[in-house]
């Protein structure tokens, strides 16, 4: 089935330029969707990592061009060293298994985040993973793995600062432009929707710069809860809002 063909499926009377371009996710509720399971934390980032899944072909299907999800943050460092571990060694068992069906749909990894403190033998499958796909042409699905929106800022501005005492460009040369050429997300488009779910309203250190203008969803249900049927009511929600910018709705 083409992806035309399968938005009018799937959603009915949206068209195609009217889907958010780039939708970003906070993938939370993992822990507290096993508690109430009964199960262990560890069941819920594998139940998680299921939903992603699913999430990045749904997305390949209605023909996103861009998805961005928070798996890790430098804040769950302080988490306990059994959880952390589970949660990277999940990362590296999910880059292995969901590589042949990223190719096949044509899709790019990218990362989002320091390389600092993640294990080397995650590194070692994420660097894979990147260069393998680098290639691809399809949905970019950006992973933000040991990501920290302010030091993704910070990193920023030591680069320009750089720049600035080697005489490549002046102080005033630095724009909006200049900033966002030097984040992780350098080259992509900002968020147009930005979804949460488990009922949390926070931003969380997470992509602060980019989602300026996001259109923000909150889904009560937790991320191993969450499939397609919720992913479309928060893209007609989308569809559904008066995005002004700053100016005047249109439909005034």
């Amino acid at each position: 089935m083409s992806e035309n063909d399968y938005l009018a499926e799937k959603l009915p009377g949206i068209a195609r330029g009217r889907l958010p371009r780039h939708i970003a996710i906070i993938m939370d509720g993992n822990g507290r969707w096993a508690s109430r399971q009964g199960l262990p934390r560890m069941e819920g980032h594998r139940s998680g990592a299921k939903t992603l899944k699913k999430m990045v072909k749904e997305c390949v299907r209605l023909g996103i061009e861009y998805l961005t999800v928070y798996s890790f943050s430098m804040e769950n460092w302080k988490r306990p060293k059994e959880e952390v571990n589970f949660i990277m060694n999940l990362c590296v068992d999910y880059l292995t298994r969901e590589l042949p069906e990223m190719m096949d749909d044509n899709v790019r990894l990218k990362h989002l985040g320091r390389l600092d403190r993640i294990p080397v033998h995650t590194q070692k499958q994420l660097a894979e993973t990147l260069k393998k796909t680098e290639e691809n042409t399809g949905l970019t699905f950006s992973l933000a793995l040991n990501y920290s929106s302010r030091l993704e800022l910070v990193d920023a501005m030591r680069i320009i600062g750089e720049k600035v005492s080697r005489q490549e460009i002046s102080p005033d040369d630095i724009s909006e432009d200049v900033v966002s050429e030097h984040l992780y997300t350098a080259g992509m488009p900002d968020p147009d929707l930005l979804i949460r779910t488990a009922g949390e309203r926070r931003i969380s250190n997470y992509l602060l710069w980019q989602i300026a203008y996001s259109e923000f969803y909150v889904d009560k249900i937790c991320w191993p809860e969450f499939e397609a049927e919720h992913l479309y009511a928060a893209i007609r929600d989308y569809v559904g809002r008066d995005r002004k910018y700053g100016g005047l709705s249109e439909k005034m």
